[in-house]
């Protein structure tokens, strides 16, 4: 990166982080990726005599800390690629559990609710594999079905509450209950990470790339970035996925597309061989995940908590290129008064559609429903297998059939969904 402003190599200063300014985030894809990168290192690392330490206890830590979500898939023998397709949830919660009183002050008066501020839904295609992550917005309006939380305390169902509330209904559990009966998606696989897990985990995979347009002081997280390129770790980081009022219209849509800004990059870092390719990184990285999850930090429903099962997992997604790896906001409208917002089902239903027909999807909305973010470029490279090129003829000319029918089968979604794909470049807009 040229002309990088020296606060992008700076080390992060450990400034309070506001709890509701800006609700927390950890990046889904980033969660999901980091995870399962993780635990791909403590597989392979399996096959020297040291490695199986590794193996026996991430295993033993993973099954002590499974969440039940409902019927959990019998686990195939083999690691290999994961058979069919994967939905799962990922959760980034408000808990003060575990935190540092110095970074969020004001966990030290917490009423002790814990809600799902950040809820994507991540859906692996089987083949061919195309990615797709969700977002909904956590003040999108929606019915909630009766939930039986962690103490046995059941709630009954509700009609008309945020999204963001199903967790402090039920936990993880009820957060899937809950975007099962919007979306009409089977989850199996589900996880969440508090805020020490973002913090910590953006600090073992060496930070990630990101673009603000402009200088942003925002005193709701106590980020400070000037204009340029940064690259974000520990708190920083987390303070750049929870910012809302300093960029784009100040609303949780405008949060949602930096989000996916920062998604965007952290996927190209893993694909690219930045850390997938470093056995040290992947080490402290696995160790780190590991550490997340005993500590509560990070939570896994019980069909994701095995070694085995998220390696496949990872075999599944390693190779998608950067077209196919696409990041869209659950469509919405404001409601009357503006103070949240309404499902807007009818473009839903097609994007889910378009999700069960498994054909590519064209973006023919807005990158960012809230003005977040502004496509400044595209990735170098196609991400995924870099090898694979189109069959050619007997001229040796590549085959028309070949380059497309993806093409010639691909959907265009409604305008009224935003988002972008991992070979779109954007820059955060500052407020």
């Amino acid at each position: 990166m040229s002309d990088t402003p020296e606060s992008a190599t700076r080390s992060p200063r450990r400034e309070p982080v506001a709890r509701h300014g800006i609700h927390p985030k950890p990046n889904p894809f980033t969660q999901l990726l980091t995870v399962l990168g993780a635990v791909l290192a403590v597989v392979v690392l399996s096959v020297t005599a040291v490695g199986g330490f590794y193996v026996w206890n991430a295993a033993r830590t993973l099954d002590d800390n499974g969440v039940a979500i409902g019927d959990e898939a019998s686990l195939p023998p083999s690691i290999g690629e994961i058979e069919g397709g994967v939905n799962m949830l990922i959760v980034g919660t408000d808990s003060c559990e575990g935190q540092d009183l110095e970074l969020f002050p004001r966990c030290a008066h917490d009423d002790g609710g814990e809600r799902n501020d950040v809820t994507m839904l991540v859906h692996i295609s089987d083949e061919p594999r195309r990615v797709t992550v969700v977002s909904f917005p956590r003040d999108m309006i929606v019915a909630i079905p009766e939930c039986t939380g962690e103490d046995g305390t059941t709630y009954g169902a509700m009609n008309a509450q945020m999204i963001n509330t199903s967790y402090m209904y039920g936990g993880l559990a009820c957060s899937v209950a809950t975007v099962e009966e919007l979306t009409g998606v089977d989850i199996q696989f589900a996880a969440a990470m508090r805020w020490t897990g973002v913090i910590n985990m953006s600090d073992a995979i060496g930070g990630v790339d990101v673009c603000v347009s402009g200088d942003i002081k925002d005193s709701h997280t106590g980020l400070d970035l000037e204009a340029g390129e940064h690259t974000l770790v520990g708190a920083e980081a987390l303070q750049f996925l929870r910012i809302r009022h300093g960029i784009g219209d100040g609303s949780d849509l405008g949060r949602i597309s930096n989000q996916q800004q920062f998604m965007s990059s952290m996927v190209r870092k893993l694909q690219s061989g930045g850390v997938l390719a470093d056995p040290a990184t992947l080490l402290h990285f696995a160790n780190t995940a590991i550490n997340q999850v005993s500590t509560q930090q990070i939570v896994l429903s019980n069909s994701l908590a095995n070694p085995t099962r998220m390696v496949q997992i990872a075999m599944a997604v390693k190779d998608v290129e950067y077209k196919d790896i696409v990041f869209v906001q659950y469509p919405t409208e404001y409601a009357p008064g503006g103070a949240r917002v309404l499902p807007i089902t009818y473009a839903a239903d097609a994007l889910f559609e378009a999700l069960e027909q498994n054909v590519p999807l064209n973006l023919t909305g807005d990158v960012s429903s809230g003005y977040g973010v502004e496509i400044v470029g595209e990735a170098d490279g196609a991400g995924g297998d870099s090898t694979a090129t189109p069959t050619p003829d007997a001229t040796g000319t590549p085959s028309p059939d070949a380059t497309a029918d993806a093409d010639d089968e691909s959907v265009d979604l409604p305008s009224e969904i935003s988002g972008q794909t991992a070979a779109d470049v954007t820059c955060t807009v500052a407020g």
